[in-house]
C-alpha cells in the first residue's frame, strides 16, 4: 500500500489537487441531485410487483343494464382468452370479487349494481413467466380500452394490480369537497379531463353516479280497493315481473338453514325492448290478476308509472360532502403527473374561480383552494392515494435520516470534543447519496422497465450512515494514534492512516456488495440492494481520498505528541 499512501500524501501537499478532488466531490454531488428534476432518476415508494394475479374493474354507466355490462365483460374475455400466460379467468356480474389486497380499500365489497363487474385473471407462475405481470397489463391495457370501452359508451374499463405497499384507492386521487354537489360533479367532470390529457396516467374515472330518469311504479291504494285487490296481490306480482321472489323454502338434511325457493320469470320475458314509458305500460298491461269474483284485472288499471331522477350515492368524508377523481399510473411515478396536472388545474381553474394554494409544507401541501368568483361558494382539491402514501414516506424517512445524522453528530461530539471532526465524519457519511443516485441512474439502464428510488432505497442510504462514518472514525483514530504517540506530521499520519486502513474498508465494502448483490433482483427490496451496492462504492472513495482532505485542513487534527513515544513506523508498514 505504500504506493496509496505516496498517492495520497501527494494530494495533501499540493493544494491545487486539493482543490480539484473538493471541486471534483462537489460537482458531482450536485450533478447527482440534478437527476431528479431532469427525470434521469425517478423516485416512487415502490416499483410495480409481478405477482400471479391482477383484476379487471368494468363500470359502465350508470343505470346501465346487466346485458350491457356483461357485453363489454365478454369482449375483455375474448381479449384475455388469446394470452398464452393466463390460466383462469372468473367473471363477477352485478358485484365486487371476493375480497383481496387491494379491493379491501377500493371498495369492492360494496358494489350491488348492474352497472359493474370484476374480471379475476389468475396467471402462470411468476417464477416460470418472462414477463412480469405489471408489463403485462401495460401491454394489455390500450388493447382492452380500444376495442371494448366503445361497445356502451362511456365505460370505463381499469386494471388493478396487487399492491407492493399498503393498497390505496387509486395511484392519484383528487378529493373535490364542497357543500354545492351540482358544483362539486361539475369540478370534479373538469379534474378528470385535466387528468385524461396528463401523460402517463391511465384509467381514470369519476367515483360519482350519473343522475338519470328512471320510472317509477306506484300502486293506487283506491284503485287496487275497488277493483277487489290487496296491495300485497299487487306487490308480488310486480317483484315476480321484474325482479323475482322466494315462494316456498326446502328443508334438507345437508343444510343447517332452509333453502329458499326462488321463482323468477325468465331474462327474454322480463326484459324491455327499449325505454320508453309505452313499453313499460304495455307490460304492466300484459300482467293480470284475478279478483274476487273471478275476474282478470291488468296491473296497468291499479298501477300509475312515475318518472323522476335517480338517487345518487352521496360520498362524505370527515363530515364533508366530497366525490373522488381517480387515477392510474402507466408504469411512472406519480409525482411528476401530479405536479404536471396540479399546474394546468391551477391555470384552468383561475378563470372562474380565486385559486389559493396550501400555506407552508404540511401533510396536504399541494391542495387547492377554489372561491367561485361570482356566487363565493367554496371548493377544496386534496390530493391522496399512492401518491400522498409516496410523500409521507419519503417525508418520514428524510426526517428519520435528520434525526440518525443528528444523533450521530451529538455521539462524535462528545467523543472528539471536536465540532470539526463530528461534522467531517458526517459530511463523508452524506457523501454517500452520491453513489446512491448515481447506482440507481446505471440500474435504469440495464432494466427492461423503470428503475425507481423507491423507499427502500431510501432505508439503504440510512443504513450506509452508519458504515460510511465507521470508515471516518477509523481513518481519524489511526491518524491520531501516529501522531501522539510516533511523532509523525499529520500529513504523513493522515497519508499512512489512510494506505493501511484501505485493505479493511475495501474487504468490509466487497463483504456489503455481495450480501446486497442478492437484493438487488429483488422487485420490491432491489432498491435497497442497490442503494447499498452503489452507496458503499462511492463511500470507500470518499473514505479515502475526500475524508483526508477535511481531516487535514481540520485544525483539531494538530496533536501534540506524547513524551517518551519514539517515533516508529514498522507498526504501519
Amino acid at each position: 500500500m505504500k504506493k496509496f499512501e505516496d498517492f495520497v500524501y501527494r494530494i495533501l501537499d499540493d493544494k491545487k489537487k486539493k482543490t480539484m478532488v473538493i471541486l471534483i466531490t462537489a460537482a458531482a454531488f450536485f450533478l447527482t441531485l440534478l437527476m431528479f428534476p431532469s427525470k434521469l432518476v425517478l423516485a416512487k415508494m415502490l416499483p410495480g410487483k409481478s405477482d400471479n394475479t391482477f383484476s379487471i374493474y368494468i363500470d359502465t354507466p350508470t343505470g346501465s343494464s346487466i346485458e350491457q355490462t356483461r357485453e363489454v365483460s365478454q369482449c375483455v374475455i375474448d381479449i384475455l382468452k388469446k394470452e398464452p400466460e393466463v390460466m383462469h379467468l372468473e367473471l363477477f356480474e352485478a358485484q365486487g370479487i371476493p375480497l383481496d389486497y387491494a379491493g379491501l380499500v377500493k371498495g369492492a365489497g360494496m358494489k350491488r349494481t348492474e352497472d359493474v363487474a370484476e374480471l379475476s385473471v389468475n396467471l402462470t407462475d411468476k417464477h416460470h413467466r418472462s414477463e412480469p405481470s405489471y408489463l403485462m397489463v401495460q401491454r394489455l391495457r390500450p388493447e382492452v380500452k380500444k376495442r371494448c370501452e366503445p361497445i356502451v359508451p362511456n365505460s370505463v374499463i381499469k386494471f388493478i394490480e396487487q399492491p407492493a405497499g399498503p393498497p390505496t384507492l387509486a395511484s392519484i386521487v383528487v378529493e373535490v369537497h364542497g357543500h354545492n354537489l351540482d358544483g362539486i360533479r361539475k369540478i370534479a367532470v373538469q379534474a378528470a379531463d385535466i387528468l385524461g390529457r396528463t401523460e402517463g396516467l391511465v384509467d381514470i374515472d369519476v367515483m360519482a353516479d350519473d343522475i338519470y330518469k328512471k320510472y317509477e311504479l306506484i300502486p293506487d291504494k283506491e284503485k287496487i280497493s275497488r277493483s277487489g285487490l290487496s296491495v300485497e296481490q299487487v306487490n308480488n306480482i310486480l317483484y315476480l315481473a321484474f325482479e323475482g321472489m322466494i315462494v316456498a323454502h326446502k328443508n334438507s338434511k345437508d343444510a343447517p338453514d332452509q333453502i329458499p325457493i326462488f321463482l323468477v320469470l325468465d331474462d327474454e320475458t322480463k326484459k324491455l325492448h327499449n325505454q320508453e314509458e309505452e313499453t313499460l305500460q304495455s307490460k304492466l298491461s300484459s300482467l293480470n290478476l284475478m279478483n274476487m269474483s273471478g275476474m282478470m284485472v291488468p296491473m296497468s288499471e291499479v298501477v300509475s308509472i312515475r318518472e323522476t331522477d335517480s338517487s345518487p350515492m352521496i360520498m362524505h368524508k370527515d363530515l364533508s360532502r366530497m366525490v373522488n377523481v381517480i387515477a392510474e399510473t402507466d408504469m411512472v411515478s406519480q409525482v411528476y403527473p401530479l405536479l404536471d396536472a396540479r399546474s394546468q388545474m391551477l391555470e384552468y381553474f383561475s378563470k372562474d374561480f380565486e385559486v389559493t394554494k396550501e400555506p407552508g409544507i404540511t401533510t396536504y401541501m399541494f391542495d387547492l383552494h377554489l372561491v367561485d368568483k361570482k356566487t363565493g361558494e367554496k371548493y377544496l382539491l386534496r390530493w391522496d392515494g399512492e401518491m400522498k402514501v409516496t410523500l409521507d414516506t419519503f417525508r418520514d424517512l428524510g426526517g428519520a435520516f435528520i434525526a440518525a445524522l443528528v444523533l450521530i453528530f451529538l455521539l462524535l461530539v462528545i467523543y472528539y470534543r471536536s465540532f470539526a471532526l463530528s461534522g467531517i465524519v458526517l459530511l463523508g457519511s452524506f457523501l454517500s447519496l452520491i453513489g446512491v443516485i448515481l447506482g440507481h441512474w446505471v440500474a435504469n439502464l440495464f432494466t427492461s422497465s423503470t428503475f425507481f428510488l423507491t423507499a427502500t432505497s431510501l432505508i439503504g442510504f440510512i443504513a450506509l450512515i452508519g458504515i460510511s462514518s465507521r470508515n471516518s472514525l477509523l481513518l481519524i483514530d489511526f491518524a491520531k494514534s501516529l501522531m501522539e504517540y510516533h511523532n509523525m506530521k499529520k500529513k504523513r499520519a493522515i497519508a499512512v492512516a489512510a494506505a493501511t486502513r484501505a485493505k479493511p474498508i475495501m474487504l468490509t465494502a466487497v463483504a456489503i456488495i455481495l450480501g446486497s448483490a442478492l437484493l438487488a433482483s429483488d422487485p420490491v427490496f432491489g432498491g435497497l440492494g442497490v442503494a447499498l451496492i452503489s452507496g458503499t462504492v462511492a463511500a470507500v472513495f470518499v473514505s479515502l481520498l475526500f475524508i483526508p482532505i477535511l481531516m487535514d485542513n481540520a485544525e483539531a487534527m494538530n496533536f501534540e505528541p506524547v513524551e517518551g513515544i519514539h517515533d516508529s513506523i514498522a507498526i504501519t508498514k
